[in-house]
């Protein structure tokens, strides 16, 4: 089968993040499936853009992983500077991937692959559909616009307008629709009247096969000392540090926490609020956090299996109750408890998994004290949980499961064009 997936935040080899569809895709053009990446030329985190893509505005590269090309495609450096300058890096990414997918992804594709947010990758999937004749599939990992809207992000009313009208005409011109939680499945039939038949449900997954490979390798002692860990009770975060994530609420716990010198939270990753973040560290004179920049995946878990506890968190708004957060995932591959920041469908799949704790969000106090609580436990609970969590999602998160099944799915839509 040959596949166009439009994804605007598509990882390079060495980058830090979610790297859902790199998984994905290697593992299709492993199995012999010809895919086709349209991919922005800036990290979605730290929004900065490798020289080599500097003064271009597509760059295609074949063979990136086996059967897989990605045609990177210009994206504003204004992205990461302000509101306007993130809608423009959104626009610029739709104009340069128009153009890309009409006159550098040529070929007939069998099935289009677009991936949310930001909604407006839709238009491209619109504009590529009408013109090669080829059904679409859209993806939702997050809610648009309400997680814009909850954020603060979002807030002129006739954008908003907008922006809900283009959803909903992207729910009609879909094929299918892909959702990451249940909760997304619930709101997209009961509330925005989408015909029940035509979302699916392929969520977030861990990847195995990376952290039992890093795992087998891995000397946690040696890991931990290089890097100052021995001593410590290690809580570490991967992934953005934006607006969404709103980790100053890490900050206030490590300043409560500031007496029990065995605490380390450690932050992985880049974003918007990253300046913000270790200045006020540094201001309130805290010790206790360490900041590491974005990693690639495989060096990613070597953090997360010297750590102790792995953090998944969000800001207190209603719209992230419905979301799964990537990272809990990766915790889990790697055999942590999760301190489970986020309410809503996230805290009931650690609780279902009996991995970890829930920590009220936006409530410093509440946090602190979790974290005293592991400081006081039983070695043992550390396994338990870890190794609990390990095996639920072994059982209900594979990525190669998950891969394989999302296929299926492509394969249909694909067959029913055909006919």
């Amino acid at each position: 089968m040959n596949i166009l997936l439009i994804h605007q935040y598509y990882l390079e080899k060495d980058d830090g993040g979610g790297s859902r569809f790199n998984e994905m895709t290697r593992q299709w053009g492993e199995q012999g499936h010809q895919v086709t990446v349209l991919a922005g030329m800036v990290h979605y985190a730290t929004g900065a853009k490798r020289d080599k893509y500097k003064g271009k505005y597509t760059l295609v590269e074949r063979e990136f992983e086996e059967n897989v090309d990605v045609i990177r495609c210009h994206v504003s450096e204004s992205y990461n500077k302000s509101f306007l300058g993130r809608l423009w890096g959104y626009f610029s990414f739709v104009f340069s991937s128009v153009y890309a997918g009409l006159f550098k992804a040529k070929g007939k594709y069998d099935v289009i692959l677009v991936t949310s947010p930001p909604l407006f990758v839709g238009i491209t999937a619109l504009v590529l559909s009408f013109f090669k004749r080829t059904p679409f599939v859209f993806e939702v990992r997050d809610l648009w616009p309400e997680s814009a809207i909850d954020t603060g992000v979002l807030t002129n009313k006739t954008i908003i307008s907008l922006a809900y009208w283009f959803e909903r005409l992207i729910y009609r011109k879909s094929t299918l629709i892909n959702v990451l939680t249940p909760a997304f499945k619930r709101k997209l039939i009961e509330e925005k009247n989408v015909p029940k038949g035509k979302v699916i449900f392929i969520p977030n997954a861990a990847d195995f096969t990376l952290s039992d490979q890093v795992l087998q390798s891995f000397d946690r002692q040696s890991f931990r000392k290089e890097h100052g860990f021995e001593d410590k009770l290690v809580i570490i975060y991967v992934g953005a540090h934006g607006v969404a994530n709103h980790l100053i609420q890490v900050v206030d716990t490590a300043e409560l926490l500031i007496d029990k010198e065995q605490v380390l939270f450690l932050l992985i990753g880049g974003g918007m609020q990253k300046p913000m973040l270790i200045k006020q560290v540094e201001e309130r004179g805290l010790k206790n956090v360490k900041f590491v920049d974005s990693v690639p995946k495989s060096k990613v878990f070597k953090y997360i299996l010297a750590s102790d506890l792995g953090a998944s968190i969000l800001k207190k708004v209603d719209t992230f109750k419905t979301i799964y957060s990537n990272k809990t995932f990766d915790y889990m591959a790697c055999k942590k408890p999760v301190l489970m920041v986020i309410d809503g469908v996230s805290r009931q799949l650690v609780e279902a998994a009996g991995c970890g704790t829930f920590v009220e969000p936006e409530n410093p106090t509440d946090f602190a004290a979790k974290v005293k609580s592991y400081l006081d436990a039983d070695g043992r609970l550390f396994t338990e949980q870890g190794e609990s969590g390990y095996q639920y999602a072994k059982k209900h998160f594979d990525r190669m499961v998950l891969a394989n099944r999302y296929l299926e799915h492509l394969q249909e839509v694909a067959g029913h064009q055909e006919k």
